[in-house]
């Protein structure tokens, strides 16, 4: 490469420099005529030397290419480290007594990824403004209606909660409204069994619809009335490959679609599963459930969840929401029948669960 560099100044020298020097006295006494032709003459060296070096613009393109990729990736792994960190909670027991209303909780600060990633709890405000224009699809057994009633404590006012609240607790009842104030559909389908969930996205799939966020989880009803975690695991790959043709032609994660987009656009949907609460079986209400419902059998089914390929830990469409790990945590003094537990379990799931949409649309308060 050396070589031909030097054998092309040779040239330019030769060809070039030897007529202009030459030509230099009588151009001299006609200033703007020496210049015009200093000027072609550069011009002219340049054209002739451009095989043997890389062009500018292919340079600053390259440059530009690989602090595009390099930032991606660091977008993309940062991404990835908060949404890990999301269960990183320590709870206070100050004020700790015969129940859980005393208790409070806060994200940990104990390294400075934790630090960098920022997590906060979001107000009224925020929440709204989060998911305005949004469709959030809650399914699932009676957790995933505690987990929605939160939802909407945050977002809506005590008047408008005791409406919501008298008809979300309706029996074994779905729930549909839409938000003015929010512009925000909402909706919760009773799907206490896993098929059920199944068959919602059935639906979903034929109607070629998908809501911007969908909160799923069952798993309790199935311990007590079928106590298999094998077959349990079977109905959640099941539900896992129903899923494939909805995010395909919504995610690119899944299929063709485009870059990571705001809660309410189409580009991506945000999904989360509902895992069940820590059971203390001494404190369930029948015989049954106490036998049924070990911790052993519970294990059980966790296992069965986790190796479905339904979460994003196995490299499936949902990220967990660890009512489990919240629940234990809390203890067994934020519930009464050792199944369903105080609102603030629920309140830091959603917590964790607004946060996972900031990261995964990008956004920040």
């Amino acid at each position: 490469m050396i070589g031909a560099v030097q054998l092309g100044l040779l040239a330019a020298c030769i060809v070039v420099l030897v007529p202009m020097g030459l030509a230099g006295w009588h151009l001299s006494r006609n200033k703007m005529l020496f210049f015009s032709g200093a000027l072609f003459i550069s011009l002219a060296i340049a054209v002739h030397l451009s095989p043997y070096f890389p062009s500018l613009a292919d340079l600053v393109l390259s440059t530009s290419s690989s602090s595009s990729t390099s930032s991606s990736s660091v977008v993309l792994e940062n991404r990835d480290s908060c949404l890990s960190l999301l269960h990183q909670i320590e709870w206070d027991r100050d004020n700790y007594g015969n129940s859980g209303l005393g208790m409070s909780w806060r994200w940990q600060k104990s390294d400075s990824t934790m630090i960098a990633c920022d997590f906060q709890k979001l107000q009224k405000a925020d929440a709204r403004d989060l998911l305005n224009g949004s469709w959030v699809l809650v399914a699932g057994d009676s957790q995933a209606r505690l987990f929605l009633l939160s939802l909407l404590g945050l977002m809506l006012g005590e008047e408008e909660m005791e409406l919501v609240r008298a008809d979300l607790f309706k029996r074994h009842s779905d729930y549909h409204t839409v938000f003015d104030g929010v512009q925000m559909k909402v909706d919760f389908i009773w799907a206490p069994y896993v098929s059920n969930l199944t068959d919602l996205v059935m639906d979903l799939n034929k109607n070629r619809s998908c809501p911007d966020v969908l909160v799923m989880g069952s798993g309790l009803w199935h311990m007590l009335h079928f106590t298999n975690s094998t077959d349990y695991g079977l109905s959640l790959q099941i539900l896992s490959r129903s899923m494939m043709p909805l995010l395909a032609s919504i995610s690119p994660e899944f299929g063709v679609g485009s870059d990571l987009g705001s809660v309410s656009g189409r580009s991506q949907a945000h999904l989360f599963w509902l895992d069940m609460p820590m059971l203390v079986n001494s404190m369930l209400n029948t015989e049954e459930k106490k036998e049924k419902m070990t911790n052993v059998m519970q294990d059980a089914y966790g296992r069965r969840l986790h190796g479905s390929q339904l979460l994003h830990q196995s490299s499936g469409p949902f990220l967990l929401l660890d009512i489990r790990l919240l629940s234990e945590n809390c203890g067994v003094h934020c519930t009464e029948d050792g199944m369903h537990y105080e609102a603030i379990v629920y309140e830091a799931a959603v917590q964790i669960m607004l946060n996972a949409l900031l990261i995964e649309s990008q956004q920040k308060l």
